[in-house]
């Protein structure tokens, strides 16, 4: 599956505990990153500042669901049924 263009929903749902450019103490879930352009498209696609976090996630149906309100949904679930 390709990425949804507008959606951005990986950048805004998860929380990335590590410390990246840009973001010296990571990112809380449900925040958007400071990365995400305005066309909802990061701006660290494919450079190595990009979190490993986000260089490992593969858009799929069943994350990224029908629609971005449903891939909100569906990523705020998984992140909340996998906090620590």
């Amino acid at each position: 599956m390709a990425c949804r263009p507008s959606c951005g929903a990986c950048c805004i749902a998860p929380s990335i505990r590590d410390p990246f450019f840009g973001m010296p103490n990571g990112k809380p879930a449900g925040v958007r990153c400071v990365h995400l352009e305005m066309n909802a498209r990061c701006a660290l696609w494919g450079r190595p500042e990009r979190p490993q976090l986000c260089a490992n996630f593969t858009a799929e149906p069943d994350m990224c669901g029908k629609d971005r309100a449903d891939a909100l949904q569906r990523l705020t679930i998984l992140e909340k049924s996998t906090k620590p």
